[in-house]
C-alpha cells in the first residue's frame, strides 16, 4: 500500500468515525426528547386525571372527536386511544409550533396517523356541521372573546346526540356555565375529579337571550 493510499484510508475512516459520532448523538437527543415526553405525560396524567374527560365525552372506537385548543397534545393522545382503529381526533391551535410538538407525542406513541392538525383562528370553532360525536374544550373556553357565541357555533359541528366537554379550573367555573346556558346548551353531568378544575358535559338545548 503506498503511503497516500493510507492517508485516504486513514482520513476515510476518520470521517465515518465523525458521522458516526453524529448520527449516535442525534440519537441521544432524539431518545432524550421522547424521555423527556414521556416523563412529562406521566405528571400529566397523574395529577389531571384524563381517563375522567374521556369518559365524560363518552367517546370510543370509530367516533370523531374535536380537541380544541389542543396544546402539545397531552389530552389529544387520550382522546385518540380512545377512538382507534378507526376513528378520528381533529385536535386545533392557533399556534402551528405547539401542534408540532403534538405530532411528535403522537407520532412516539404510534398514534398520528388517527388525528389532523388543524391551525384555526382563536374565535372561530372552524369544524364541519354535523360531523362531530364529540369536542372538547380544556382550558381554553375562557379565551374566547364571545363564549356563547362560539359555542353556539360548535353547537352545530356535533351530530344528534353529539355532547360538547368543558373542562376547566374551578375558578372559571361560574363564567363557563353561564356561557353554556346562554348558549343552549343542557347541562348533562358535572364532575370534579381534581382539586383544581372541573368537568362539564352538555347536550344542545334552547338558547336563551
Amino acid at each position: 500500500m503506498t503511503r497516500f493510499a493510507g492517508v485516504v484510508i486513514a482520513l476515510a475512516l476518520a470521517s465515518c468515525g465523525r458521522e458516526a459520532a453524529s448520527d449516535r448523538k442525534d440519537r441521544d437527543d432524539n431518545g432524550d426528547a421522547v424521555a423527556d415526553m414521556v416523563r412529562e405525560q406521566a405528571r400529566f396524567d397523574a395529577e389531571r386525571r384524563p381517563e375522567k374527560v374521556v369518559a365524560a365525552l363518552r367517546i370510543g372506537p370509530g367516533s370523531k372527536v374535536a380537541d380544541v385548543g389542543a396544546g402539545s397534545g397531552q389530552l389529544t393522545i387520550h382522546l385518540a386511544r380512545a377512538v382507534k382503529p378507526n376513528g378520528r381526533v381533529v385536535a386545533t391551535d392557533i399556534d402551528n409550533s405547539v401542534l408540532d410538538l403534538l405530532h411528535q407525542r403522537l407520532d412516539a406513541a404510534g398514534l398520528a396517523d388517527l388525528v389532523e392538525r388543524r391551525v384555526v383562528e382563536a374565535d372561530t370553532p372552524s369544524l364541519e356541521d354535523g360531523q362531530y360525536d364529540a369536542i372538547l374544550l380544556a382550558e381554553v373556553d375562557h379565551f374566547f372573546k364571545d363564549e356563547p357565541a362560539w359555542l353556539r357555533t360548535a353547537t352545530k359541528a356535533l351530530k344528534p346526540g353529539g355532547r360538547i366537554v368543558i373542562s376547566n379550573r374551578v375558578h372559571h367555573r361560574a363564567n363557563s356555565m353561564a356561557a353554556a346556558a346562554k348558549a343552549g346548551l343542557v347541562l348533562e353531568e358535572e364532575s370534579s375529579p381534581v382539586p383544581t378544575h372541573f368537568i362539564a358535559s352538555f347536550v344542545a338545548g334552547k338558547a336563551t337571550k
